[in-house]
């Protein structure tokens, strides 16, 4: 039986990145994708309790028919493991993203949160993502980024990561220049807050910034510095935060009187 792939994203059903992974992953097996119907951008692990969760069929330009839903891209991978999806996947896709996700910034997206939904069920599980940044003017070249996922995808289906553990994967913008295992990196962009007042006077917030234009110097090891030097990162994530290094230097604090 042919591998059963459970494709996301955050940029929503319409995004021409998840149409391109599609297409591409379909060589490697049966293709089912649950998206949301808007773009969850920085949505990190957000889930949807507070309101009933809807799924319906929506046709693609190219005359594909998927499943869109209300619900966030952690919804989304969820509803499939919960019984929505035809039989259980053998891998979850999360992407292809309009945007890098990199560095500390990996907690804010809901690309990686997708996947980490996958990789909390046991299933090898991937997430990716293109650098758009510095040419708003041409189109993403999203075909070269669903090739390298497709080769990664092969991998993680012939050979599972242990529990609890995905891939983090940054494509950088033209012809990459080979690939990197790396670690996660530091901050990647500027933060500015705007400050405005609408028609009616009243005051409005906006963050805004921008992300680095050069390798940041002595961490060649990172996600940040492979693709702002060309190259696609991989970074394996685990979903377990525990700073194992501090708890016997904190088991002081079991001394306190509460």
């Amino acid at each position: 039986m042919a591998p059963l792939i459970l494709l996301t994203n955050d940029d929503g059903y319409l995004s021409p990145g998840l149409h391109a992974l599609r297409r591409a992953l379909s060589a490697l097996g049966e293709v089912w994708v649950l998206a949301p119907e808007k773009n969850w951008s920085a949505a990190s692990r957000t889930r949807v309790f507070h309101k009933p969760l809807r799924v319906y069929a929506a046709r693609l330009p190219d005359g594909e028919t998927v499943r869109v839903t209300n619900g966030s891209p952690s919804d989304c991978v969820l509803l499939g493991l919960l019984g929505l999806a035809p039989r259980r996947p053998d891998l979850v896709v999360a992407g292809i993203n309009q945007g890098a996700n990199l560095g500390r910034d990996v907690t804010y997206s809901g690309t990686v949160s997708a996947a980490m939904e996958g990789a909390q069920h046991g299933i090898p599980s991937l997430a990716v993502s293109l650098d758009v940044s510095g040419e708003p003017e041409e189109s993403p070249d999203y075909e070269t980024a669903a090739q390298v996922a497709v080769r990664l995808a092969r991998v993680l289906l012939e050979n599972p990561l242990p529990q609890g553990i995905l891939l983090n994967v940054n494509v950088p913008r033209g012809t990459p220049r080979g690939l990197r295992v790396t670690r996660l990196g530091g901050k990647i962009w500027s933060e500015e807050l705007v400050r405005g007042t609408d028609p009616r006077g009243r005051e409005f917030f906006w963050f805004a910034g921008e992300m680095l234009a050069q390798p940041p110097a002595g961490e060649e090891d990172t996600d940040v510095w492979a693709v702002l030097s060309g190259y696609v990162s991989v970074t394996p994530l685990h979903l377990d935060l525990t700073a194992y290094e501090m708890l016997e230097a904190l088991r002081c604090l079991e001394r306190l009187h509460l």
